[in-house]
Formats: structure tokens, sequence, C-alpha cells
């Protein structure tokens, strides 16, 4: 299906009152880009969250409602606080809205309900100095877009138990260890009281089913593959024994970035790595002489990297993935790691390929077999449409107005 925006796909329908409600909005990730995009969607539209940047405030042109999260010394501690994040989404007043449209990840905002009227709205409802009396007001309709069931709650418990993203991480292990069962109980009835759930990839549509009992749509999250078509002026790519990879992201121990350098380490192939995080002294004290960090850099000289490139190496585990598939969009073949959100947009021999094992001996088995492998460029960029905003918009449009209709 080739996707084109009209004016009416990117709107509310008329009248509909849209609150859009995420866990907050801080830094420049595929979460936020989401936000962005449901904002382009609902103009109008609050967004409500516990903590939002004064970046995103204004790029998403004043629309953003937060609370005593936002202020001091919520705002610091912020991390450590699930309890306060869930009790303060539970307690927003949305009645006045027809759909709430939650976008939640790691975090709380599917705990909004639907059906709580604060007292100040009940009582000027009853004073009849609101335009909406109680019984002239329907409830809401809540659906939710889930990036994923709270990863250490639920898949990656185990994972966060051994290597705690927070810091000191003994006490971090403690109060995960002690709050983890009644968190998990808050959750699983958050995620009942969801009138229907969209997913972000078909691996999160299984999590849903495993830990929510749910059912949901997977709709991808909106990729700009705009600006990465013009990329690349190959028409092809032949790969060689030792092909040029290239990775760029935030550097951190989940990436599995220590996979994709022993690769790079033992078949001596050039590897660029663009990013910063908390794991790069770690990983450059892993690389040999071929792999090169380069820091943060402009999307120009990113650019200039990706068309001089041969391969993206994936080799993390993830809910969706958005880098790979702005690889994909410049026509750059993949090589994911067999699992997650790679499952839904890397098609073997097409457009990439895929290694068994999250191990470097099965990443270098991947790419040793790939020596002499062609690639014709606007067939590896043609997937990636797929994955454009404007799937997104459609998708989305369709979805919410199909559960509006089902409930009248």
């Amino acid at each position: 299906m080739t996707f084109t925006l009209s004016t009416n796909a990117q709107s509310p329908a008329p009248n509909q009152r849209v609150a859009l409600v995420t866990d907050w909005i801080t830094k420049e990730g595929g979460g936020e880009k989401v936000v962005e995009a449901f904002h382009k969607l609902y103009p109008e539209a609050h967004i409500y969250t516990s903590y939002c940047s004064d970046v995103w405030r204004k790029r998403l042109d004043g629309k953003v409602v937060t609370g005593y999260l936002q202020n001091w010394p919520f705002a610091q501690l912020r991390r450590f606080l699930p309890v306060l994040r869930q009790l303060w989404f539970t307690q927003l007043d949305l009645s006045a809205y027809d759909t709430i449209i939650s976008i939640s990840g790691n975090g709380e905002a599917k705990f909004v309900r639907k059906d709580h009227v604060s007292f100040k709205t009940r009582l000027l409802r009853l004073l009849q100095l609101s335009p909406s009396p109680i019984s002239q007001s329907p409830t809401p309709t809540h659906i939710c877009y889930c990036h994923t069931p709270v990863h250490f709650y639920w898949a990656q418990y185990n994972e966060y138990m051994k290597n705690p993203s927070m810091r000191p991480k003994w006490l971090a292990r403690l109060g995960l260890k002690l709050l983890v069962k009644p968190l998990r109980r808050r959750d699983y009835r958050a995620a009942q009281a969801v009138d229907a759930f969209m997913a972000n990839s078909s691996a999160i549509q299984s999590d849903i089913a495993k830990y929510y009992d749910r059912d949901s749509t997977v709709v991808h999250p909106p990729i700009d593959t705009e600006q990465f078509m013009q990329i690349r002026t190959r028409g092809e790519t032949s790969i060689s024994s030792k092909p040029h990879c290239i990775w760029w992201g935030r550097i951190v121990p989940a990436k599995r970035l220590d996979v994709a350098i022993g690769a790079a380490n033992e078949l001596a192939l050039p590897l660029t790595i663009i990013g910063d995080g908390p794991d790069l002294a770690r990983l450059k004290a892993l690389a040999g002489p071929t792999v090169e960090f380069t820091g943060y850099i402009s999307d120009e000289e990113r650019n200039q990297h990706i068309a001089s490139a041969d391969l993206f190496v994936f080799p993390s585990r993830e809910d969706f993935g958005v880098a790979p598939v702005e690889a994909l969009a410049a026509g750059l073949p993949v090589v994911a790691y067999q699992d997650g959100g790679a499952l839904d947009y890397i098609v073997e021999g097409e457009n990439g390929a895929f290694f068994a094992k999250q191990t470097t001996e099965s990443l270098v088995s991947t790419l040793r077999s790939l020596d002499g492998k062609t690639y014709i460029s606007e067939h590896v960029a043609k997937h990636a449409q797929n994955f454009s905003e404007y799937a997104f918009f459609y998708h989305v449009r369709d979805f919410v107005e199909k559960h509006l209709g089902d409930k009248t």
C-alpha cells in the first residue's frame, strides 16, 4: 500500500475532543517522536505528562500539561517514584474528553482513569456552571499506544536485577525486589481498564498478550524515512569479506555493541559507532583498531558515514528499533539479531540478514555468509516505506475511528 497524507487524515474528526497522555517527555528519543507524531495528528489536544523539558514544551506548541511531579524535589527524583507517578496519572480528570490516547512504555500513562471526575468538576456540574452535566457526559474511550509492558516489571526483570540502570545498584536491586509484586499487580489492573491497545511491533503484541492478557493491533511507530532516502546514491551494495559496518544511537549496555565490536575485531572489518552514552568507556576498551567511535555528530556528518557504509549492524533485542529502519530507508542493508521488532522489517535475503544468537560467533557466521551478496538499494529502501509517518497517521486514524464507532 502506498500512503499519501490528506488534510482529513492528519486532523481529528469534527468535534472530537482528544486528550493525549504520556509517561514523560525528556529527550530526543523514539518515544518522544511518537508523541510528536500524535501531536501532528491531533494538534489541538492537550498532552498530559509527569515531566516535560522546556525544549519539548516549545516543540509541542505549549500543549503540555504537567503537575507537581514537574517541580523540585520530584523532578530530580522522578526515576525513583513509580508509585507517585501511578497516583498522579490516576487523579487526572479527563472526563471532558471523548477520547483518551495514552502513549506508554516504561511508565504509567495508561494508569489514567477514564471514569475519574474531580470534586471540583462535580461541584461545577452540580451547580450547572459547567456546560456538561454529569448525566450528559459519556465515559471517554481509552486507547493505549503501547511501546512495551514495563520492562523491569515483566520481560526484563531478571536483566534489570543483574545490571540495574540506576545507581547505587544495590539500592536499585533492593527497591525493585521489594516493590515488583505490587507494581506488577497495579500495572496489570491498569491494562485491564484500557478499551483498546495498539502495539508498536509484533513482539510487543505478543508481550501485551502474555503479561496483560489483552489483544492488540500492531501500529508501527513513525519513522522520518524521507530524510534518509536521498543519502545513498549507489544502485547496489556488494558485500565483501570485510564490509564497512555502521551503527548509530545511544550507547548503553542493552544495545549489545560488545557483540558487534567482537565481530569487527575477529574479522578485522571497519565498524563505525555513532553516538554517546554510559557504556562508551567500556566499549572503547574492548575495541580493536578497526573500530571508530565518532561521538555525537551532526546529521550531515552521520549521512556521510551512511553513504560510505555497506551494512548496518543491529545486535540488540528492541521493542521496535528506529535506527535500523532509518538505515533501510537509506537503502542500507541491515544485519540484525533475530528477535524483537527486527522481525517486522527485516526480510532475509532482500533487505538484510539475521543472526540467530546474541553472540559474536553467531554474528561472525552471518557476516561471513554474506561475502559476495549483492543488495539493490532501491529494493532495500522500499521496505521502509510501510514505516513512514504517513503510514502511522493512516493506521492510527483508522484504529481510533474504528473503536469510537464500536462504542457508539
